[in-house]
């Protein structure tokens, strides 16, 4: 055990590397080229990547992306990097880098930052609280594209997912209750998780069954009615079935059954990013109010609050003390 030298990959889903057409359709393409994202078949999609959604939609993503970028850059970029700045003081002398699935820093240039560093034992954290073949396994993927290249490779523990930690439910709660100590509590509370093809579930992804472990413990650990929460699915892509009911749609409905308030939290997303920033806090809000809702109040990520980076150590010690 004394011979290890231990290293930590905190890794995330990416970011274009800058808010402009050329930039956001680079990162596209890379993004929807893996099959975990899109399993179609590469003869049948690829003409219609480069040939319509790339052209078509990179000028409106990139112009959704100018609405949310900071003077730190992309907000998911940044909050991810304030994650690894506060965890690493939690480990000193143990090497952590970043690494984004898509787009930089990549998982190779995180890896090899961390091999130079003599990294033998390597800890890999995916930012997503739920497992999903479109993420989680993705990253796993990312890292065997880039062992294959290598002659020698380090042991590798990698933490698939925290759906249901104590801590990420305690830090999910006391966020909420933050915010309707701020706000008042709503008539609904909305936790809005990041859908996928419902064609994936039906395939064997245990995504929707770790989003509704969450959801069930949420309830659980709130002092707020349970029939007073509601659990929905965003950012839907293409027209094939997503996992339902739908975010937007509930978000238009809401107001005519009489509620007029809400508050939505994203448990699936452990950053702030373009899907929360842009599409929960501000599409989402005007749906709801242009169809007759008073308040509605957007609860951020945990990001690189106390509550997270306490269940980023807890999590990377548990795999130290089996190791």
């Amino acid at each position: 055990m004394s011979e290890n030298k231990y290293g930590i990959l905190l890794v995330n889903l990416g970011t274009p590397d800058s808010p402009t057409t050329p930039a956001v359709k680079r990162y596209l393409a890379e993004f929807l080229s893996d099959i975990r994202v899109i399993d179609l078949s590469r003869i049948i999609w690829k003409p219609i990547l480069h040939g319509v959604i790339l052209p078509f939609r990179s000028p409106k993503v990139a112009k959704l992306y100018q609405s949310i970028w900071t003077e730190d850059g992309s907000p998911l970029l940044a909050n991810t990097l304030r994650q690894k700045h506060k965890l690493s003081e939690c480990f000193p002398g143990i090497p952590m880098e970043v690494g984004m699935s898509y787009g930089s820093p990549s998982l190779k240039s995180a890896i090899d930052n961390l091999i130079n560093q003599g990294v033998t034992q390597l800890i890999v954290l995916p930012l997503y609280p739920q497992y999903s073949g479109t993420t989680t396994a993705a990253v796993y993927d990312g890292i065997s594209a880039v062992f294959r290249k290598m002659p020698t490779i380090p042991s590798l523990s990698f933490i698939r997912s925290y759906a249901t930690h104590p801590a990420y439910i305690k830090g999910l709660v006391n966020s909420i209750e933050k915010s309707f100590a701020e706000h008042g509590e709503p008539d609904r509370l909305i936790l809005s998780f990041h859908g996928i093809p419902k064609r994936y579930i039906d395939k064997g992804d245990i995504y929707s069954q770790e989003c509704e472990k969450t959801f069930s413990l949420l309830k659980e650990a709130l002092n707020f009615p349970s029939d007073r929460v509601l659990m929905t699915y965003q950012s839907r892509f293409g027209r094939e079935p997503w996992l339902t009911p739908y975010t937007d749609e509930t978000m238009n409905q809401l107001p005519s059954q009489g509620v007029k308030s809400v508050q939505v939290i994203c448990p699936g997303f452990s950053a702030d990013c373009l899907e929360t920033l842009e599409e929960i806090s501000e599409q989402n809000q005007e749906f709801f109010k242009s169809n007759g809702g008073e308040s509605y109040h957007y609860i951020p990520a945990l990001n690189d609050n106390d509550d997270s980076i306490e269940l980023f150590k807890l999590l990377i010690n548990d795999v130290i003390g089996k190791l």
